[in-house]
């Protein structure tokens, strides 16, 4: 297995996870799902048994909100990874007030952790950057947070591919 670091990112619903499995299918070894997401209301609970539905039941999901470094350790070498997905991880963060100082360094040490192990990384984020400048002070700060967490990603990525509207583009090539 050739070991690599894949970045997608999108826009909402433009087919981003959707693109993580059916790469994840293709590489072999087994596939261990790291999900994000912590549901607190109906509809996101909704949301959650909709995309583990849509993933092979053979995966492994592995639940982590906050420290995916460490999730990431304790899976074995020559497998497959999915984070999906950073842009609620980024705002879990926030909920908690965790500082953007501190949400930084939480994705490098993620970057860094994901550069260690011995396996194919595919990490799923969305895009907040594109759209207008939201109108209240904490959406600000999570599309400013959210965006320096994805350059980060970025630069540390072997290959990044952009969703527009199921279309993956391949902005970032390996070398």
């Amino acid at each position: 297995m050739n070991k690599k670091i894949i970045f997608i990112i999108g826009g909402a619903r433009s087919g981003k996870s959707n693109f993580a499995v059916s790469m994840a299918q293709k590489k072999p070894g087994n596939v261990f799902f790291i999900a994000t997401c912590e549901p607190l209301d109906k509809e996101m609970k909704e949301r959650v048994k909709k995309h583990k539905q849509d993933r092979p039941a053979q995966w492994k999901t592995i639940e982590e909100y906050y420290d995916i470094s460490s999730a990431l350790l304790k899976i074995p070498s020559q497998n497959t990874v999915i984070i999906d997905c950073l842009t609620l991880w980024v705002s879990n963060f926030m909920i908690k007030k965790l500082k953007e100082e501190d949400i930084l360094k939480e994705a490098n040490n993620l970057m860094i952790t994901a550069k260690k192990i011995n396996s194919y990384v595919i990490i799923v984020s969305t895009e907040v950057g594109g759209g207008i400048v939201p109108d209240n002070k904490m959406a600000r700060e999570f599309r400013d947070i959210l965006g320096r967490v994805n350059q980060i990603v970025t630069k540390n990525s072997d290959e990044v591919y952009l969703m527009y509207t199921g279309i993956p583009i391949k902005i970032k090539p390996s070398k």
